[in-house]
Formats: C-alpha cells, structure tokens, sequence
C-alpha cells in the first residue's frame, strides 16, 4: 500500500430524503381530527473540504466509497423526520475535483476551509398535513422522498509551493530542500529515491514560503517516462522554477547545460509553465572539478537572463544567498498577484413564460417529456396509491403538461415517457385523468382511475 496518493477515484453517494408520512389525527370525542403526517427528513449531503492538515489522498485510495446519511421518515402528531447528517470529506490544499466519466473541472479547491457540496442529499416527502388544502382537506397519501446524487469522482492533487525544484534523478533535489528547511526526505545515492512531492517551508527574512522538490526527471517525462510525468501536475501552481543541476554527474553525454535543455524541452512539452520565472543552482560545488565546472558554465546561463547560484547541499556553502534570492522572487510575485475578491453568487431567475419542461414526439404512438418538475414530481409519486396517481395527474395538467401532449398529437392511449428513454417511467395516457376538482372518496384511492 502506497505512503502518498495524488490521484483516485471517489465514489460518492448522497443521502436520500425520507419518506412524507400519511396519517389523521385520532383522539376520543374527535372523529375528524384532521391528516398529522409529518414531513420527511433531508437526506445528508457529501462536502469536500481543504483541510491544511492533510497532505494525501491516501484515505481515498483505501476506502473509494463515501455515502451521507439517509433522512427519516416523517410520523404522525406532525413529527417531521430528523434530517440526514452530512459526510464531510477533508482533502488537501490545492485538490482539482473532475468528473470521472467526461474529465470536466467541477471545482478547484484552494485555500484553507473552502468547501464544495460534491453530492447533494435528497429532499424529504411531504408528509399529509403539508397537502392538504380547502379542496383536498385529509389527503390519503404522502409524498415520497427524493434520491440523493450519486455520481463518480476524480480527485486530482496538486501541490500548493511557491517554488519549485525540478532537475535529473540524484541531482541533489532531496539534500537541498533538507538543507533549507525542516523536511526530511529520503535521500540516496540511486536515481529516483525520491518517489514522492516533498514540501519544506523555508524562511528568508521577513518573508515565508514552500519549496517543492518535485521526483526526478528524465528525457520523454513529459510522455510517460520514468516517474516525473506523474508529479509535474505538482509544479503547475508554483511561482517559480528552479533547475537544480548536477554537476559532479559522471554520466556520459551530460553536462549542466544539455541537463538543462532537456529539462526545460520536458517542462515546455507538458505546457502550463509559460511566464514563470527560472532560476539556476550549479550543485555539488563541494567536489574540486563539479566547482570547476560550474564556473565554466556560469556564464553561458547568465547570457540566457537565468540567475545563477553555485551551491553545495552537501556543505551548505552559498545556500544562504539562494534562500534570499528565492525570497525576493516570491515577495515580488506575491505583491503582483491582484488581491483575491470573494467569490460573487450569481442568481439566474427562469425568463417569463419558459415552462420548464418539453414534450417530444418519438412516433406516432409515443411521447416523451422531460423537464425537472415532471422528473422529480415522478420521483416522488408512490404509485400502489390510487390518490397518489391522481395527484400527480393533477399537478401534470397544471404545468400544462397535457396541453402540449395535445399540440404535440397526443390521443387517448398514447404511450407517454416522463424522463430518459431508458429509465423513465412509462403510463399510458388518459386525458381524463386530469381533473377540475379534487375527486371525493375514500383515502387512498382515486375514482378517475377505476
């Protein structure tokens, strides 16, 4: 089992809303007491949270299956049925949340506390005390509750770091971010020791900031060689790079300026690195010929606009200067950045006239209508109960569902789809059942569908 997981997928289930309840109030000496049923329960929503204490998503991997609590059923007396509890889901700082079936961004979260309702809970029945009205004075049915969301998750980490370091495997990425500050990666002397983003807070002065030391790269990362091409999401968010350079490396056809290029061809092929700054540091300087080397090759980056640092990890030799130049970059992008705004809610009101639903023909004997009202209020419908259906029927002829069956060429009989083709549910049609007045008769049933 992994230490550290940046990308998984979450299967994520809302509550569902509990059920309305159908009840009539019964006491001695008042036989007309009048329908009691309470309300159903809300069920609990699923919301993700950026938690400044979790670092991976490594929970995830371990238990991909998250579901909030369902609402309860409503009962008589006017009793409303306790809502569902929510299921809050912390995830790290700078987590990309994407659909997993057609990869679009639903949210990017960044920022200690922001929160985001991935799957919402499902609205409770209306019980019969909520449904009666002067025509329909003791309803004989509730209202069903409503399923909550379900849908799959990509949760997709990217590390929040001021700057970030990226060179070849065994350049001395690891020593330098322990050296400059309290992080304690593993550190070897084999290529691709480091397996994992480390992150360390360094302190220049007045001025604090993350280094990221990002796993080693090498030619074709950015295709899916080696290990890199799976963290250089990690250096999107990072305000500056910083190529760390080996220059005691004995390997053959390497130098620190090819080393260079080919990193920087890497970092230009995956994209969305143009505009960051780019610094230099020559290290392992505390070996006689790597000092040598860097010397002799100071000045071919200092022509290309690059700050150069010689450095030793090793011996700690010109990190303080480092430290301090990379604080200067980041203060001077810090004061840049415009200052954040807190996000504006935008309402959107319905324009005048739009009905909220469609009606389709399919063919000559069948059609479909689709629309939110219709596909919640089926959802809500208990169809063993006869009053139920003619509710139902009753708040389809009000929308003005049955009308636009009639344009459409709708005639008695005609097979009628209310939602998707496949899953929706099927009646046949009868115009009749749309009523003027609320029908009299016993609980429970509707004498328009005898």
């Amino acid at each position: 089992m992994p230490d550290f997981v940046d990308q998984v997928i979450l299967h994520v289930r809302a509550g569902d809303g509990g059920n309305g309840c159908a009840s009539v109030h019964r006491e001695k000496f008042k036989p007309l007491g009048g329908p009691d049923g309470g309300n159903g329960g809300r069920g609990g929503d699923v919301i993700l949270e950026v938690d400044p204490n979790t670092a991976t998503l490594l929970d995830y991997h371990r238990r991909p299956h998250r579901k909030a609590e369902n609402g309860k059923q409503g009962q008589g007396s006017n009793r409303d049925g306790a809502n569902g509890g929510d299921v809050v889901l912390p995830v790290p700082n700078g987590t990309v949340v994407k659909d997993a079936d057609t990869g679009e961004v639903l949210v990017d979260l960044v920022g200690a506390g922001t929160r985001y309702v991935i799957a919402k809970g499902g609205h409770g029945g209306l019980g019969n005390a909520a449904l009666a009205s002067a025509k329909r004075k003791a309803p004989g049915f509730a209202l069903l509750g409503e399923p909550g969301d379900g849908l799959d998750v990509m949760l997709e980490l990217k590390s929040v770091a001021d700057v970030a370091l990226v060179g070849f495997p065994s350049a001395g990425k690891s020593s330098l971010i322990a050296a400059l500050s309290a992080a304690r990666p593993k550190i070897a002397d084999y290529p691709f020791t480091t397996l994992i983003p480390n992150l360390g807070v360094v302190t220049a002065g007045e001025t604090v900031f993350t280094v990221a030391d990002v796993p080693g790269l090498i030619p074709g990362a950015s295709q899916g060689k080696g290990l890199g091409h799976e963290f250089l999401r990690h250096v999107e968010r990072c305000d500056m790079l910083v190529h760390v350079i080996d220059c005691a490396t004995m390997e053959p056809g390497r130098d620190p300026v090819t080393d260079y290029e080919v990193i920087e061809a890497e970092l230009q092929a995956y994209g969305k690195l143009e505009g960051r700054p780019r610094m230099v540091v020559l290290n392992k300087a505390d070996v006689p010929d790597a000092a040598e080397l860097a010397e002799l090759v100071r000045s071919e980056f200092e022509e290309r606009g690059l700050q150069v640092f010689t450095i030793s990890a090793a011996t700690r030799a010109g990190l303080r200067e480092l430290t301090y130049a990379m604080g200067e970059w980041v203060a001077a992008a810090r004061a840049a950045k415009p200052v954040e705004e807190p996000t504006r809610l935008v309402i959107r009101p319905r324009q005048l006239g739009e009905a909220g639903f469609s009606v389709r023909k399919v063919n000559d004997n069948q059609f479909q209508v689709t629309g939110e009202k219709p596909e919640r209020w089926i959802r809500q419908t208990d169809f063993t109960n006869d009053e139920a259906v003619g509710y139902l029927a009753d708040r389809l002829e009000r929308l003005g569902v049955e009308e636009e069956l009639i344009k459409a060429g709708a005639t008695a009989g005609a097979e009628v789809i209310i939602g998707s083709m496949e899953g929706g549910y099927v009646f046949d049609w009868q115009p009749t059942l749309s009523a003027e007045s609320v029908h009299q008769g016993p609980r429970g049933t509707d004498s328009r569908l005898g």
